[in-house]
């Protein structure tokens, strides 16, 4: 009976190490995630506004393209921290690490690729097909 629950989902001390890899996975994200939002609030801080007249058209568009990318970056990064986030609750409620599709355990080896995963891999494949 034990063997099947086994089975079923991860224990609570598999449970524990994913927990310990996505917290840090999500200390690092939100340090970046705030580092970007601080950039993205004070886009003078790298001396844009003292540049000669001739190079300013050339420095907006430069300026506007990267200020773009960082909001995407942050977006992504966002994104990321709330799939984290929900994989903590996943883990909480012991449903951590099951394959929504299949029901079945997602390889150790993917979660700790993936944490914030809820697939396996054949899952995953089979949703582009």
């Amino acid at each position: 009976m034990e063997n099947l629950e086994e089975n079923k989902r991860y224990g609570d001390a598999d449970l524990a190490e994913f927990k310990a890899i996505i917290l840090s996975k999500l200390e690092t994200s939100r340090e970046e995630f705030n580092k970007l939002q601080k950039q993205l609030q004070n886009p003078n801080e790298n001396g844009i506004e003292n540049t000669s007249n001739q190079y300013m058209t050339m420095e907006d568009g430069a300026s506007t393209f990267e200020k773009e990318n960082m909001n995407q970056l942050a977006a992504r990064l966002k994104k990321f921290i709330n799939n984290l986030e929900a994989a903590l609750v996943r883990i909480e409620n012991k449903t951590y690490g099951v394959c929504r599709v299949s029901g079945k355990l997602i390889p150790k080896e993917r979660l700790k690729a993936v944490p914030h995963t809820t697939l396996s891999m054949d899952a995953k494949l089979n949703q582009y097909k």
